[in-house]
């Protein structure tokens, strides 16, 4: 990947870009988290250790081929894992308060 840029006023500007686009990404990543929490039955099926290696290495792999360090790309992806784990437990959560409130 070329980047030609000639200050960092332009630098600064592509990234605040590419921040958009990675919080929209991230946006629509968790919608498809909030959707699991949904469709998931019981709650012990949200942590998938396999499903998360699984991830991992996909990850590392295509890090890899487009040039970006796996020591940003693993540690960044466990971290986003660990917190949309999170994020799951609690719409599940709220899930099963509107389900016993019916």
């Amino acid at each position: 990947m070329n980047i030609e840029v000639k200050s960092m006023k332009e630098v600064r500007r592509e990234i605040d870009q590419i921040d958009k686009e990675l919080v929209s990404l991230l946006a629509k990543r968790q919608k498809y988290v909030e959707t699991a929490a949904f469709i998931k039955k019981d709650k012990n099926l949200i942590i998938d250790k396999a499903r998360i290696e699984e991830v991992i290495v996909n990850v590392k792999k295509f890090s890899s081929s487009l040039g970006l360090s796996e020591a940003i790309s693993e540690p960044l992806w466990r971290k986003l894992i660990e917190l949309s784990i999170e994020h799951e437990f609690n719409e599940f959560e709220k899930k099963q308060k509107l389900t016993k409130s019916i």
